[in-house]
């Protein structure tokens, strides 16, 4: 859930605009190719978007923008008509069925990028270069300025990845900054407690550090498995954590 001072379509906007520097970095990057596959997967999650839109009479919602934008940087390298199909399932089944951005459990990219992940395994993973990572600081930043990214998530990550690291960066690639910032602290589907968000992040820099040892794959699929599973985790942390704080109040006027 999201809270703060923000309505939904303010935030959207928000993440919109901190995700313009990454957009631009990467197209810079990937030029006409990574063109074509952003306006392919903004034109499919757009016309999904606007259909149950239109039929629940719902204002459309620019946070579609940025899943689409994360789908084309981190999804598989698959042909038109599977990246078409992963697009659609990503977009309908993990959130315009749950009535849209605000509402759904798991973010559309998470969903759209995993389902081409296991649907096609063959199919290569993206390399992002590491401008891109630097891409996603003042992306960060302007998230934190307006209080739209929960800090506690990003904090709980990076103390997990730079102490697992040696007190060093070098887990944090491109892909895991990247999925970091738009996934994992995506507002609408991360931890709604103050301790929740802290296992949050630190689920997701585990799970980063567990499967880097473990794991002989692109830095991306990396990052979106261990996005996807902590996505998934976040209502159950928030149980624990409000489970803990009765123990305590309970404990302390006991």
């Amino acid at each position: 859930m999201m809270r703060g001072i923000w309505n939904r379509e303010t935030v959207a906007l928000i993440l919109l605009a901190a995700a313009l520097p990454v957009a631009a970095t990467w197209l810079w990057e990937e030029g006409v190719t990574g063109g074509s596959r952003l306006l392919l997967a903004v034109i499919v999650g757009g016309l999904w978007q606007g259909l149950f839109t239109a039929l629940r009479a719902q204002p459309p919602s620019a946070a579609g923008a940025v899943s689409a934008l994360i789908i084309a940087m981190l999804a598989p390298q698959v042909g038109p008509v599977q990246f078409v199909l992963g697009i659609s399932f990503g977009f309908v089944f993990g959130e315009l069925v749950f009535g849209g951005w605000g509402r759904s459990v798991l973010s559309p990219a998470v969903v759209a990028i995993m389902f081409l992940g296991f649907g096609f395994p063959s199919a290569a993973w993206p390399v992002l270069a590491i401008q891109i990572g630097w891409a996603t600081i003042p992306a960060a930043l302007l998230l934190l300025a307006f209080g739209v990214l929960p800090w506690r998530v990003l904090a709980g990550a990076l103390v997990v990845l730079v102490l697992a690291g040696g007190f060093s960066l070098d887990l944090l690639t491109s892909a895991v900054a990247l999925a970091l910032v738009f996934l994992v602290c995506d507002p609408a589907t991360a931890a709604s407690t103050s301790l929740g968000r802290w296992l949050h992040g630190a689920l997701f820099g585990s799970l980063i550090v567990l499967f880097a040892a473990s794991w002989d794959t692109a830095s991306a699929q990396i990052a979106v498995s261990a996005a996807l599973l902590a996505s998934l985790s976040a209502p159950l942390l928030d149980e624990i954590a409000i489970a803990l704080w009765r123990a305590v109040r309970r404990h302390r006027h006991g």
